[in-house]
């Protein structure tokens, strides 16, 4: 016997529209592609050009030594010392698109910055660049000071005023164009012998003040102030040397003052017999005073992309930058911490001899 059942009957399709999934994906597409064109309020910081200070670089077909020493004797060298670059992509007049800064968020290599942190809005691109320009020539200066410091020569300096801040506790005291001589009796040759009067001086308490002001000695009294935990006098100075020879150093369309530890150490490798790094590879970075102490500079993380990349094994970072060094360490860069060139000597001098260096300051990878 034949047993049956009775099944529903089938349902016909509805004739409806496309899918809700459909419609939602087709949005999602459209605001991709509109977010994706749309210019975004940030700009992207790259690994820049590379730059070895013991060798060359081509402006307009012309290939032309980074440092020349004309007048004295110089070594031959060998390897890189090589300075590094960030290149910064984009400005208020024409900033990088969603699409673009998405891409760098997700890029190790890359970072992505608020406009208004790069480009205030005080500030135009033009007076942004004069700016960079200048702390280029500043710190060229500063490292042949500190390589010729550091070898032993000497030479005059003029501690000038170059401006005086609003609300200045100089004012009225102190003018631009005045060179600072000494501070309570102690004579100040730089900016770091200045900081050190003022701090023995102290705040709130006035200090005696030695200034030339056109061709005529004089003494004024200043009490400095406490600017979050630095002793300041209220005025921005700049420092004028009289080198015992001239060095030059030839570098285009580089601006800020990152690249002086780089150049004070490929002037000291010039000047003197041998290789100081052995003829290896070694880029770094970081700002330097006369007295050869080292400071922070940005982009870190670009620059340690941009020396690997670049061919280098070993990378010199100022003590300063270590936080945002650690972690960040591509594969196949040894980082070494370096607060003053005479540490950055030592890490060289390791590197050439193929000593221990696990005793030396370092940015730990991780």
């Amino acid at each position: 016997m034949a047993l049956f059942t009775n099944a529903p009957a089938p349902r016909r399709a509805g004739r409806s529209g496309p899918s809700l999934g459909w419609t939602a994906l087709l949005i999602a597409l459209v605001a991709g592609v509109i977010l994706g064109i749309m210019p975004a309020p940030y700009v992207i910081e790259k690994p820049g050009p590379v730059f070895n200070t013991l060798g060359t670089a081509t402006y307009d077909d012309v290939e032309t030594a980074l440092i020349t020493i004309p007048d004295e004797t110089v070594y031959p060298t060998g390897g890189t010392l090589d300075l590094l670059t960030v290149s910064l992509f984009g400005n208020r007049e024409d900033r990088p698109s969603w699409l673009a800064v998405a891409s760098a968020w997700l890029d190790p290599s890359e970072a992505v910055l608020p406009i208004d942190q790069v480009f205030p809005d005080n500030v135009s691109t033009e007076q942004r660049d004069a700016r960079s320009s200048a702390d280029m020539i500043n710190s060229q200066q500063d490292a042949i000071a500190a390589a010729l410091t550091h070898l032993g020569y000497d030479y005059p300096t003029t501690v000038s005023v170059v401006s005086l801040p609003d609300g200045s506790p100089a004012a009225g005291v102190i003018e631009p164009d005045d060179e600072v001589t000494a501070v309570n009796g102690t004579a100040v040759a730089n900016v770091a012998e200045l900081r050190a009067a003022l701090r023995d001086n102290g705040a709130e308490t006035a200090a005696s003040v030695d200034i030339v002001r056109g061709g005529l000695a004089r003494t004024v009294e200043v009490t400095p102030i406490d600017n979050d935990g630095t002793i300041v006098a209220g005025v921005n100075v700049s420092v004028a040397y009289e080198f015992p020879f001239e060095v030059q150093i030839q570098l285009d369309k580089v601006g800020g003052p990152s690249a002086g530890m780089m150049f004070a150490l490929g002037i000291i490798d010039k000047l003197t017999p041998g290789e100081l790094q052995g003829g290896e590879n070694v880029a770094g970075t970081g700002t330097i005073d006369q007295s050869g102490a080292i400071g922070p500079i940005g982009g870190i993380q670009q620059k340690l992309y941009g020396a690997l990349e670049s061919g280098a094994t070993w990378f010199l970072a100022p003590a300063e930058n270590c936080g945002e060094v650690t972690g960040n360490i591509p594969d196949g860069l040894t980082v070494f911490s370096v607060a003053t060139l005479d540490e950055a000597l030592d890490a060289l001098d390791a590197i050439k001899t193929g000593a221990d260096t696990s005793d030396l300051p370092s940015c730990p990878a991780s």
